[in-house]
């Protein structure tokens, strides 16, 4: 078995509508941790969820509200570096941390 490297999976829940600055704020937390050299983001678009507002998030058909999540596996150190900037980029929300054991799969040609 491959040997597990410690790790962090974090996890920001958020509004499709969420916005900062002047765009959706899922598309500026991916370009702010690719800017401080993070492994990688992906964001994912659920069907319904609820928050702390308890108002139900869902696609509509005149209005596209739906939750959103965007993920991030990275090491402790990296994670710490990250976490401050989502703090500031957050409205509202939750960011949810959890401690993973990470492999790292790299195939050379």
């Amino acid at each position: 078995m491959t040997e597990l490297t410690p790790g962090k999976l974090l996890r920001v829940h958020l509004s499709e509508d969420d916005r900062y600055e002047d765009r959706r704020l899922y598309e500026a937390i991916v370009d702010r941790c690719r800017e401080l050299g993070i492994a990688g983001a992906t964001v994912f678009r659920a069907l319904e969820g609820y928050g702390g507002s308890s108002e139900i998030l869902r696609s509509h058909l005149l209005a596209k509200d739906q939750p959103v999540v965007v993920t991030i596996v990275e090491t402790p150190e990296n994670a710490a570096r990250i976490l401050p900037e989502l703090r500031k980029m957050l409205p509202n929300g939750v960011i949810a941390v959890s401690d993973v054991g990470m492999v790292r799969v790299q195939k050379t040609v």
